[in-house]
């Protein structure tokens, strides 16, 4: 593992990387027919915008049908996963070319430190515009560039240089950018939070900076307080860091507005497809764990995270299904009031040499969902339905709960 000196030297030389519109990027790559148009990339659930479909107001996990009332001559098409995979593939190898320290956020876009390449690649500017130059030649994708002194406004700079731009924050212009912007801005700031701020009349990030800690606090809670009145000041430590090791599993889907007429049953076998997939990966790479998290996300934008650590790590699918669906429960309240659209897992606490503890065979579940018998057994009829996949594909075997049912669009977990 390698972690930058950036934050020490006092230049600026982190580069945010931004894929723009990745998806809908991918789709207008690949068929020429379709660029300059806008397109929307997901039919129930809006994926993907490209830039011209966003002009009309289209947004990422916007429902179809709204998203078409807002541009009615947008191209919807299906996703194609395994292109924006390799696409990703892909564009990570310019990033790595470019530089050793290579810290992914998630499919499309990473921190790169190019400190200490002066000498070899140039300047950070004449870096930052070669990376751009090699993701169009060699992946065919246009691709935005912030650079600053901290990791925060090197992402700041890349959302404002979008699309398909560049854009450098000098180390002496740092407050003078930051604090016009809106306090949307800064890192963590969702419609929500926003909207407290706005109450109090705080509506850029130089009248964040104006407040004290404990001030923030009182507004928007003392973690929340604590991290935007050190953002506001440009105030960010964490340095560049790769060969990070994943430290969960996770899956989820978006539901769009469908979500919100979804019976009990029918969310059910949303909880079922995704564990199962977390679950399978957990197997496939040798990796258990303990911790289950729920996460939710709702009509109104606000989100909900839930939690439960089991007794031992373990990739049983009845098991950790057992813990989602009581996740699920006590997040029923939530589901009602205000209407669900997006709902996902990750199994953290992982361990990566597989260890588990069997157990004695004793029904220990008490919920009448899941099987009885012992760990070794739910494990041994995991391990036979995984081998049943890896020869016939993954439709050969499924879950009686998901037959007859649309098993929907998996999208990346991304860090919230």
């Amino acid at each position: 593992m390698f972690v930058s000196k950036v934050v020490q030297s006092g230049q600026a030389t982190i580069l945010h990387a931004d894929l723009d519109s990745f998806y809908a990027s991918v789709e207008q790559r690949d068929d020429p027919a379709l660029r300059g148009k806008p397109v929307i990339v997901g039919g129930g659930v809006v994926l993907a915008a490209s830039y011209e479909a966003k002009a009309y107001g289209v947004r990422t996990a916007m429902g179809g049908r709204q998203a078409l009332q807002l541009c009615p001559h947008a191209i919807v098409v299906p996703p194609r996963m395994a292109a924006y995979s390799d696409a990703s593939s892909a564009v990570f190898e310019v990033f790595h070319d470019t530089s050793p320290l290579v810290e992914p956020l998630s499919v499309d876009e990473a921190f790169i430190d190019v400190g200490g390449l002066a000498r070899v690649s140039g300047t950070p500017v004449q870096i930052g515009a070669r990376l751009r130059d090699d993701v169009r030649d060699r992946v065919g994708l246009p691709i935005t560039v912030g650079i600053a002194r901290t990791k925060f406004l090197a992402k700041v700079a890349s959302q404002e240089a979008k699309p398909d731009g560049l854009l450098l924050v000098p180390p002496d212009r740092e407050l003078a950018f930051l604090h016009p912007l809106p306090v949307r801005r800064l890192w963590g700031v969702g419609a929500k939070t926003a909207d407290k701020l706005h109450a109090h009349g705080i509506h850029t990030v130089a009248e964040v900076a104006e407040l004290s800690e404990t001030m923030l606090g009182s507004i928007v809670g003392g973690g929340m307080g604590r991290q935007l009145f050190a953002l506001s000041r440009n105030i960010d430590r964490r340095r560049v860091v790769t060969g990070v090791r994943r430290h969960s599993v996770g899956a989820q889907r978006a539901l769009g507005r469908a979500g919100n007429t979804m019976s009990d049953s029918e969310v059910d076998a949303v909880v079922v497809n995704l564990v199962d997939r977390i679950t399978r990966r957990m197997r496939k790479s040798d990796r258990t764990g303990r911790t289950v998290v729920l996460r939710l996300r709702f009509d109104d934008f606000s989100r909900a995270t839930r939690s439960r650590t089991l007794p031992r790590a373990t990739a049983s699918m009845d098991v950790i299904l057992g813990a989602a669906r009581g996740l699920v429960a006590s997040a029923g309240p939530l589901i009602a009031e205000r209407g669900l659209t997006l709902v996902g897992f990750a199994v953290s606490n992982i361990d990566r040499e597989g260890a588990q503890q069997l157990e004695l065979p004793f029904d220990s579940s008490g919920d009448g969902r899941r099987p009885t018998g012992s760990a070794a057994d739910l494990l041994a009829v995991d391990s036979a339905m995984d081998q049943v996949r890896q020869r016939f594909g993954n439709a050969s075997v499924t879950r009686g709960v998901l037959l007859g049912r649309d098993p929907g669009l998996e999208m990346p977990m991304l860090p919230d």
